[in-house]
């Protein structure tokens, strides 16, 4: 039972990890290379897609790894696991502290109701982005190399 949650745990982890990186260094490329209403429409759909499933994720991954840690105490490799939840919750609070304010406010924008500096914060949203995926990645890196 124990090998069934630390795969599932893994697969789910390294899915998230995959979406946000394709979020950070493919699709925010593409939207910021639209038109700018084109793009900001774009982004304000993306945040309100993603900004409804991924806390979902983020706490369902977490959740997985706390069960694992407990479930595997007596393991060698449960101070990876407990790294990588430590890593996760870092994650989530640089995501409730630092992103979603930026995402809450972009979620509502038209081309009518921006601010004038929308640009400007985009680009600090995508800079603490990069620091989240980086996170993310070491944690997902410490439950593979836990599961070997």
């Amino acid at each position: 039972m124990l090998n069934a949650l630390e795969v599932v745990t893994t697969v789910v982890v390294g899915v998230m990890v995959g979406v946000e990186f394709s979020v950070a260094f493919v699709m925010n490329r593409i939207l910021n290379a639209l038109p700018e209403d084109s793009s900001q429409l774009g982004h304000a759909h993306g945040g309100r897609m993603l900004g409804a499933v991924m806390p979902v994720w983020y706490i369902g991954s977490l959740v997985l790894v706390g069960i694992w840690a407990v479930a595997g105490w007596h393991h060698h490799s449960s101070g990876l696991v407990v790294t990588a939840g430590a890593l996760l919750v870092l994650s989530v609070v640089m995501s409730v502290l630092l992103l979603v304010p930026i995402n809450n406010r972009n979620k509502t924008w038209t081309p009518e109701s921006r601010p004038a500096d929308w640009k400007q914060q985009l680009n600090r949203w995508e800079r603490f982005h990069y620091v989240r995926v980086a996170v993310i990645i070491a944690a997902f890196a410490l439950l593979v190399v836990a599961l070997a």
